[in-house]
């Protein structure tokens, strides 16, 4: 068991090191994939423009103005909320934002009981409490010349638990979609494990690595929508998924970067 450790601490040791010379670059990394998919979504809105009014009207029973008003309105909110998220400005109201076009979008595309769907977005809805809890962190840290704000710090603790349980669905629909094979079931054992780990806050910096290590592969491997051009629909639907990934990965990496918050197995060692 002491080696166990021994092994663990120099492993942790060693990529702490490869770590530090990006360490100043992954926040910004981060904010910018966690809205990628928001961004991609705004732009596709802007390019299949009519495309998109007829199939609101047509199948959603939109009335004409309110379906332009509704896609003006989505891309706005993207493109503004999108951009205070990268900057690190107003960031409770960059979240509150696009956290109202997943859900206004669910609704309205009729997709808010699809299975995939609702968990996926999940996920992208637990990358948007890592912003908030870098936020209150920030926030935290300047108010008073360092002196910490007892009501930000309650709340992010809350905030980045949660971030941390949404996060790790991801894995519940890649678990339970597509077929079985061998690599699929070494890929769910291993990111299983490391969801566990970020769940309860155990290592959760490494586990969040991991994750991050394993997503970049599947959307390489999986959603590369850059290969197909033999359908259009199923091309669109494919570059959503690669975007939502990147999201996730935003949300993981702000993991790492924010750590796992007070409630959490990493933050209760510290006090013995």
């Amino acid at each position: 068991m002491d080696q166990l450790k021994n092994v663990s601490e120099q492993t942790e040791d060693a990529l702490g090191k490869l770590n530090r010379p990006l360490k100043p670059y992954i926040p910004w990394v981060a904010r910018t994939l966690l809205v990628s998919t928001f961004i991609e979504d705004a732009v596709r809105i802007v390019v299949q423009w009519q495309n998109q009014l007829y199939f609101l009207q047509a199948y959603r029973g939109f009335p004409w103005g309110i379906s332009h008003f509704f896609l003006l309105a989505n891309v706005v909110t993207m493109l503004v909320c999108s951009g205070l998220a990268i900057s690190r400005r107003q960031t409770e109201v960059a979240v509150g934002g696009l956290f109202a076009v997943i859900v206004v979008q669910g609704f309205a595309y009729g997709l808010i009981f699809d299975f995939n769907f609702f968990v996926r977005n999940l996920s992208v809805v637990g990358g948007l409490l890592m912003l908030l809890a870098e936020g209150l962190v920030a926030k935290r840290r300047n108010v008073f010349a360092g002196l910490p704000s007892m009501s930000d710090e309650d709340r992010s603790k809350y905030v980045l638990l949660g971030g941390r349980i949404l996060l790790v669905l991801l894995f519940v629909s890649f678990v339970f979609s597509g077929s079985f094979t061998v690599t699929r079931l070494v890929v769910s054992i291993i990111g299983g494990l490391s969801c566990l780990m970020v769940a309860v806050g155990f290592k959760a910096k490494w586990s969040a690595i991991v994750l991050v290590t394993i997503l970049s592969v599947f959307n390489l491997m999986v959603n590369n929508w850059w290969s197909i051009d033999f359908n259009p629909t199923h091309r669109d639907f494919v570059k959503y998924d690669f975007f939502q990934t990147l999201s996730i990965m935003g949300g993981f990496l702000l993991l790492v970067n924010v750590g796992p918050g007070g409630f959490s197995v990493d933050e209760k060692k510290k006090n013995f």
